[in-house]
């Protein structure tokens, strides 16, 4: 069996790469366990130090790992040096950090000395997806491998070059051999790995129904999971902010990364009195974009990854159609190229708002008031990240409570930070990812109790 990297912009298969065999499934396994047992004997000042040339490495090559993501998936150079220079400062902040995320915590207790220690557990498996190739796998790696359990990732397939990059970095920066690993398998053969009584913890980024599989799986085996899966973002404007800023930043929010976010701003929720002038105003953004060749620097949103998935789009965009809604700019579709589209008229029932849209595709919904907008943007199964405009910050972060979300920023694009807690509820997932939570997730919490 082998997985092709197809780039999404001329169709071209940039190379084939041989499925890992059982045995050499089995090699690094064992590799991993060792060097988790290896990373007990030895200093969290070692792995801070590792990780600051990790972050060195990333810096000096960062437009050689651009060239790779944009040729897997699509992403323009632009971003996708950004994405590999965020891996690089999160690696930073987490090598300064780190330290006081992994001090024991007292609590007063009838011991004479009782306190959480944050221990390592062993090795962890990351199922990643294509969208932020490098990000998604940094962002768990980092806190994990500081922390002393080391990785093994099993990488979406059409972005192989990208997983057998990442592990080279660790390779280059000094790491020792099996402190961060990829394997080239098959979704349906994962099973075995999760199995395996080494592996003591599974993170997984990606669609809803791929967290279903793989937490059921990890159920059957007793291991913790952190899911981040899909999400379907409120952009809630209500009539007192600042529209002019407001849409600038939701078409910036929906349109990274050609729309292919998780917390992307998906549906743009606005107050009636408001709507007309937002809505002139984010087809305006809209229309100056420019979509095409994602290595071409006047581009700023390049093609969907995958033919399946701008497909997919289309017809979750027709579908709308039909039921109602009304195209008011783009839509037009050549390959994987699709260009930046506006719906308006979007209500709940249609598809565009009671589904996920994953690529360049804004939606406006029509709110009557303020508490009305809530109760849009709560009208969804999923809760992974809001984005709320208002000039009233009191009201604001009253209304944030209010929000079933994991993320709610206030007169700002919805994004993940290495400083903040991330994650999800509802069919979002669950877990958090980053800050001292996300550092935590997959350490033994282990109390100490001393008489």
């Amino acid at each position: 069996m082998s997985f092709k990297s197809i780039n999404p912009y001329t169709s071209e298969i940039i190379a084939t790469y041989a499925a890992d065999t059982p045995a050499a499934i089995e090699e690094k396994l064992a590799l991993a366990h060792q060097q988790f047992k290896a990373f007990q004997q030895t200093s969290l000042e070692l792995r801070q130090s590792l990780m600051l040339s990790l972050a060195k490495q990333l810096k000096e090559h960062a437009a050689d790992h651009a060239a790779v993501i944009t040729a897997e998936m699509g992403k323009t150079l632009a971003e996708a040096k950004a994405e590999v220079l965020k891996c690089a400062t999160t690696a930073e902040y987490y090598a300064e950090h780190i330290v006081e995320m992994l001090k024991p915590r007292l609590i007063v207790s009838d011991a004479s000395k009782s306190y959480a220690s944050y221990e390592a557990k062993g090795v962890i498996l990351a199922i990643m997806p294509w969208n932020f190739p490098y990000w998604q796998v940094f962002r768990f790696a980092i806190p994990n491998i500081l922390a002393g359990n080391t990785a093994i990732l099993k990488h979406a397939s059409n972005v192989s070059g990208c997983a057998l990059a990442i592990e080279k970095v660790f390779i280059e920066a000094g790491f020792p051999a099996g402190s961060f690993q990829t394997v080239l398998v098959n979704s349906k053969d994962i099973e075995p790995i999760i199995a395996d009584p080494r592996i003591q913890g599974v993170t997984l980024t990606g669609s809803t129904p791929a967290g279903m599989s793989v937490a059921s799986l990890a159920g059957k085996y007793i291991k913790k999971t952190v899911l981040e899966l899909g999400g379907s973002d409120p952009f809630i404007v209500l009539k007192d902010a600042d529209v002019a800023k407001a849409a600038k930043v939701a078409v910036q929010a929906r349109m990274q990364n050609a729309g292919q976010s998780c917390i992307a701003a998906k549906r743009f929720i606005v107050e009636k009195s408001v709507v007309n002038a937002f809505t002139d105003a984010v087809i305006e953004h809209i229309q100056a974009l420019h979509q095409g060749d994602p290595t071409d620097t006047v581009t700023n949103v390049g093609p969907m990854a995958r033919l399946d998935l701008a497909n997919e789009l289309m017809k979750q965009l027709q579908q709308s159609i039909r039921q109602g809604a009304k195209l008011a700019t783009g839509g037009q579709q050549q390959g994987c190229n699709v260009l930046p589209a506006l719906l308006t008229g979007v209500q709940p029932g249609m598809t565009a708002f009671d589904e996920e849209t994953f690529g360049p595709l804004a939606v406006i919904v029509t709110a009557t008031d303020e508490n009305n907008a809530i109760q849009l943007a709560n009208q969804t199964e999923f809760g992974l990240g809001a984005s709320l405009w208002s000039k009233d910050l009191e009201k604001a972060a009253k209304l944030a409570t209010r929000i079933e979300s994991g993320n709610v920023f206030i007169n700002a694009m919805m994004r993940s930070d290495a400083r903040l807690p991330f994650g999800g509820i509802k069919q979002s997932g669950y877990g958090r990812e980053l800050s001292m939570e996300g550092a935590h997730e997959f350490l033994n919490i282990k109390t100490v109790y001393i008489q």
